[in-house]
């Protein structure tokens, strides 16, 4: 009935269902008769003969549409399992995920080609209880109150801009950048204001500019020379030694945020969560390290 009834509903035609499905427009239309009647509400309507669903119908349709939707997908996932893989499905910040932990995924990968590794971007904290997760990379949060957390390393915010757009590396002094279109991440509009008073330079202008949803996009803004951005340094590291992006000025904003490996108590004991927590850990002191080389090099 409801193979009949997602066609039906997608086509608003019984005849196109019927063609579809390779059965008679009357097997759809009885398919449907029974599944109104099951649930005791009409699910189509005739406008000047034309087949339309009713309120129930389209709410009914979008549902039914997710949940086959979501059984195909199982069923893939079910037709390449391999018995002699683990697989882990994780939820990462887009930008970590993208910037940090990509480039060093096949290093796990060589260490452990026994384990798969989904990575999905999840930029909002989430409950376990309500998603299939195996952990996450995440900022510290309430929601993660019946987790187990692991402290990676503290996010660090610097500047960050074409060479091209300051005509150099470096600018003469930290008010310089005052005078450059100053970018923003969204839910961060205090995080400018505070570079610039710790450089000793406070201004009002920090509050301006425009601001992006990702960080991703704040690259990539500063890569095009609109501007000025704060990011963190994890996420710049390959631009900054390529020379596509510059530190204009060398100062830091510590301890903005700090990055946690969360994972769900009833999976704690997992070996390859294990495994894969064992080897985050080491490649998150081996960058601590490289930050404080590069610190001690300034």
């Amino acid at each position: 009935m409801l193979i009949a009834f997602e066609s039906a509903a997608r086509h608003l035609s019984f005849t196109h269902a019927a063609e579809e499905l390779s059965v008679t427009e009357s097997a759809v239309s009885k398919k449907i008769a029974l599944l109104e009647e099951y649930l005791a509400t009409p699910l189509f309507s005739r406008v000047k003969r034309r087949l339309q669903l009713t309120d129930a119908g389209r709410t009914y349709s979008a549902l039914v549409q997710q949940s086959l939707d979501k059984l195909e997908m199982d069923t893939t996932l079910a037709m390449g399992y391999d018995a002699g893989r683990i697989t882990l499905d994780l939820a990462v910040l887009p930008t970590f995920a993208l910037k940090w932990l990509m480039p060093r995924l096949g290093e796990f990968a060589a260490l452990h080609p026994d384990i798969t590794i989904n990575i999905i971007a999840r930029e909002e904290p989430f409950l376990f209880s309500e998603e299939a997760f195996d952990a996450t990379i995440h900022f510290d949060h309430p929601v993660w109150a019946n987790a187990t957390t692991t402290y990676l390393f503290t996010e660090e915010l610097i500047p960050v801009c074409s060479p091209d757009l300051i005509g150099g590396l470096r600018c003469a002094k930290a008010s310089d950048l005052a005078d450059f279109v100053l970018m923003h991440k969204t839910g961060r509009p205090e995080a400018w204001s505070r570079w610039f008073e710790l450089a000793g330079a406070p201004n009002p202008k920090a509050l301006r500019g425009p601001r992006f949803s990702m960080y991703a996009l704040l690259i990539e803004a500063a890569r095009a020379k609109a501007g000025v951005a704060l990011v963190p340094r994890s996420y710049v590291q390959n631009e900054i030694a390529s020379k596509e992006l510059t530190v204009p000025w060398e100062m830091l904003v510590p301890g903005a945020k700090d990055y946690y490996f969360v994972v769900p108590e009833q999976k704690e004991s997992s070996p390859a969560i294990r495994a894969f927590r064992d080897w985050l850990l080491d490649a998150s002191k081996q960058y601590r390290g490289e930050l404080s080389e590069l610190a001690n090099e300034a």
